[in-house]
Order: structure tokens, then C-alpha cells, then sequence
């Protein structure tokens, strides 16, 4: 069975970048320890070429924003679901406050079923 993917897209103030890096630290932390296979958080570097769809547009990034594009790996959607249920009832990510640091309503996320995927990786 191929792995499932949570995956996120969202707009990030460049001057909260170390913040928002800490939180994704914390929260990547408690996802691994209950069983997700894969945590990447990853800062935009070179999007939005000429002639194609706009990362910048689909996260809605205003003046002095970046994009932030993010996965999390499941075995199954199954394990997803189980995880996902202990992580959001885990104190420390209920704990953790994304105010001042992102507009979480601006967020996009979904769950992905894997179609293909090929790996350099043993």
C-alpha cells in the first residue's frame, strides 16, 4: 500500500520565518512520536516561473511574505486518521499558537492518496 500525504500550502511574514520554524520543530516532533513516517517544512526559494500557475497566488502571500509548502507521510490514510486523532488532542499542540506568527484561516491542507512515487532512496 502506497503512503497517504497530508499536505499544506500557506503564507508565512518573512520576519516570522524563525518562529514559524520553531513551531514546525514542536509540531513535526509530536507527529513523528506517535507514528507519521515523514515531516518537511519547506521555505519557498524559487517559485512563480513565467508561464505557470503561481505558488504565491494559490497561498495568498501579500507584501513581504513567503510561501511555506509542507507534507506529512503517513503508511495509510488509516494511520493518518490515527495519528491525526492523537496529535490534535496532544496539550502541546493545543498548546501551541500560531497567532502572531501565520494567518491560519489563510492555510490550505488536504489529505493525498499516492499515485506514484519513486524514490533514489534504498
Amino acid at each position: 500500500m502506497e503512503q497517504y500525504i497530508d499536505g499544506y500550502l500557506l503564507s508565512v511574514p518573512k520576519a516570522n520565518i524563525e518562529a514559524y520554524r520553531k513551531l514546525a520543530e514542536q509540531a513535526g516532533s509530536i507527529w513523528l512520536e506517535y507514528g507519521a513516517l515523514e515531516f518537511r517544512e519547506c521555505v519557498a526559494d524559487d517559485i512563480d516561473g513565467e508561464g505557470f500557475g503561481s505558488f504565491s497566488a494559490a497561498a495568498s502571500a501579500r507584501e513581504g511574505e513567503t510561501v511555506v509548502f509542507s507534507w506529512i507521510a503517513f503508511a495509510s490514510k488509516a494511520e493518518r486518521d490515527r495519528i491525526n486523532a492523537k496529535v490534535m488532542a496532544d496539550p502541546r499542540l493545543t498548546g501551541m499558537s500560531c497567532e502572531g506568527v501565520f494567518d491560519f484561516k489563510r492555510m490550505c491542507w488536504g489529505g493525498f492518496s499516492t499515485l506514484v512515487s519513486k524514490s533514489a532512496r534504498a
